[in-house]
C-alpha cells in the first residue's frame, strides 16, 4: 500500500481536505443555481418582451455569455472589476457573479424557449371557455413550461457544477485545489497526482450522476 500513490489519500487528513473542497464547489453551485432559477425566470419573461430596447439588451447578455469564456469573466471581475472600481470581492463572491451572471442567461433562454414552443391555440382556446389570464397560466402554460424546461435545467446544473472548476483559478479552495494541494505536498511519489485526480472525478460524477439519470427519468416520463 505505500507504494500506491492513492496512499497519500488516507494520510493525515486529506481525504477529509478532498471531502471539504468539495463542499465548497457544492455550495457555490447550489447558491448559483438558485440565483440563476430566479434570475432566470425573469430574464426569459423579458426576452418575450414586444420592447425593441429589452429585445435589443437580452441579445447583447446572452451573446457575451456565448461568446466569452467564463475564465475570462471571473478574471475581469475578481481582478479587473474588483481594483478599478475598488470593490472588496472575494473569489466566491466573484464566482457567485460571474456564473450567476451566466446561468441566469442560460436559463432564461431555456424558459423563453419552453414558454414559445407551446402552440398558441392553447392560449386561445382556454381563453375561449372562459379561463382568466391567471388561470390560463396555472393549468396551461406552466405545467407544459415545466415539462419542457425541468429536463434541460437539470442538465444546466450539471455544467453549472462541473464549471465551478475554474475557481481554482482565482484562489478559491475547493476540490480541485485540494487536490493539487495535496499533489504538491507529495510530488516524490509519481502516481500521487493520477490517484488524487482520479478520486476528484470520482466525487463529480458521483455528484452529477443522479441529475444526469433524473433528467432522463423525465424526459421518459414526458415524451
Amino acid at each position: 500500500m505505500q507504494d500506491l500513490g492513492i496512499s497519500v489519500l488516507f494520510k493525515g487528513i486529506n481525504f477529509q481536505r478532498l471531502l471539504g473542497g468539495l463542499w465548497v464547489t457544492l455550495r457555490l453551485a447550489l447558491i448559483t443555481i438558485g440565483l440563476s432559477c430566479l434570475f432566470g425566470l425573469l430574464f426569459g419573461l423579458l426576452m418575450l418582451s414586444k420592447r425593441k430596447i429589452v429585445q435589443f439588451f437580452c441579445r447583447v447578455w446572452l451573446e457575451i455569455v456565448r461568446f466569452m469564456p467564463q475564465l475570462v469573466l471571473l478574471y475581469l471581475v475578481y481582478f479587473g472589476f474588483a481594483r478599478l472600481f475598488g470593490w472588496d470581492l472575494d473569489g466566491e463572491t466573484s464566482a457567485v457573479i460571474v456564473f450567476t451572471f451566466w446561468g441566469t442567461a442560460e436559463m432564461g433562454d431555456l424558459i423563453r424557449g419552453a414558454l414559445t414552443s407551446i402552440p398558441p391555440h392553447q392560449t386561445e382556446s382556454a381563453a375561449a371557455i372562459g379561463l382568466t389570464k391567471g388561470q390560463v397560466y396555472l393549468y396551461v402554460l406552466i405545467p407544459q413550461t415545466l415539462r419542457r424546461l425541468l429536463p434541460q435545467a437539470i442538465n444546466l446544473s450539471t455544467r453549472i457544477i462541473k464549471t465551478t472548476a475554474l475557481v481554482k483559478m482565482i484562489n478559491v479552495t475547493e476540490v480541485l485545489k485540494v487536490g493539487q494541494q495535496i499533489i504538491g505536498q507529495f510530488y516524490r511519489q509519481p502516481d500521487a497526482a493520477f490517484w488524487v485526480y482520479f478520486v476528484i472525478f470520482l466525487l463529480y460524477f458521483l455528484v452529477c450522476w443522479p441529475f444526469s439519470l433524473l433528467a432522463k427519468q423525465l424526459e421518459k416520463r414526458w415524451a
